[in-house]
């Protein structure tokens, strides 16, 4: 097993910057707006192809996450070219991994493990889908990090090595559009040349339950900053989490594929 996955505020998430201000904007339209008419999908190719397992598509025919309030061991894979996904192990495939997400590296979490195989969560919708893929292939690493959101609390804690590192008051979901809780972990990491909002910007595999589309994607919530500290503690977002600076700097600091989990 090798050592921790990429960082959020990587090399590769701070490319293409002008780029990743849509990317950000497009994906999770934290920034303000409207609900759209579509779910401003990539898609997933002619009738003979596999759909891509990214936050832009919904995968159905997937089995869902069993222990949706577990944080497992750590262990994140990262495929070095794209995999085939199974409902079981050894079954035909149902959908495809990609080796990136985002203009970064793809990390998933791994959920279970089997002789050759791997369960993995996955970025897609519904929320905490799941899929099997083959364990050949694959780079292995563990993120000693985990996230924890406390949606009562509107409470963000930190912990590293199973210790707790940082705790900050957050802003969270307002009640028609709450922030969805269960199990879901940190998928890419965008870092604009020119912030509109937020110097970074860390989309995680979870989506709105509330909203299919807003401000152009496809409601994929984030963990970001806010120019207003009035906002934390409060329950006014579009289903994101709004953090402090200091949580932030944090955060940009945890490996890719790190579980967050979110609770009521």
């Amino acid at each position: 097993m090798s050592d921790e996955p990429p960082r959020a505020a990587g090399r590769t998430a701070r490319t293409a910057a002008p780029a990743l201000l849509v990317t950000a904007l497009l994906v999770t339209g934290c920034g303000g707006g409207h609900k759209g008419a579509s779910a401003g999908a990539s898609p997933a190719g002619g009738l003979d192809k596999l759909p891509q397992a990214t936050t832009y598509t919904t995968l159905d025919d997937l089995p869902r996450d069993e222990a949706p309030s577990a944080k497992g061991d750590g262990t994140v894979v990262h495929p070095h070219d794209t995999v085939p996904v199974s409902a079981k192990p050894g079954a035909p495939a149902m959908a495809e991994l990609p080796s990136t997400q985002l203009k970064g590296p793809t990390w998933v979490p791994v959920v279970e493990s089997r002789p050759g195989w791997r369960r993995v969560l996955l970025p897609s919708r519904p929320n905490g889908v799941t899929g099997w893929i083959p364990d050949s292939g694959l780079k292995t690493a563990r993120s000693a990090s985990s996230v924890r959101v406390d949606l009562g609390d509107r409470k963000l804690t930190l912990f590293r090595g199973g210790r707790q590192v940082g705790a900050w008051s957050v802003a969270v979901g307002a009640p028609k559009t709450p922030t969805p809780t269960g199990r879901t972990f940190l998928l890419a990491s965008l870092a604009p040349e020119k912030p509109a909002y937020s110097p970074l910007i860390l989309p995680v595999g979870a989506h709105s339950a509330t909203l299919d589309t807003f401000g152009g994607g496809p409601g994929t919530v984030a963990f970001h900053g806010w120019p207003s500290k009035a906002v934390f503690g409060k329950a006014v977002t579009h289903g994101c989490v709004r953090v402090p600076a200091g949580a932030l700097k944090q955060l940009a600091e945890v490996p890719l594929g790190t579980t967050v989990l979110i609770t009521d």
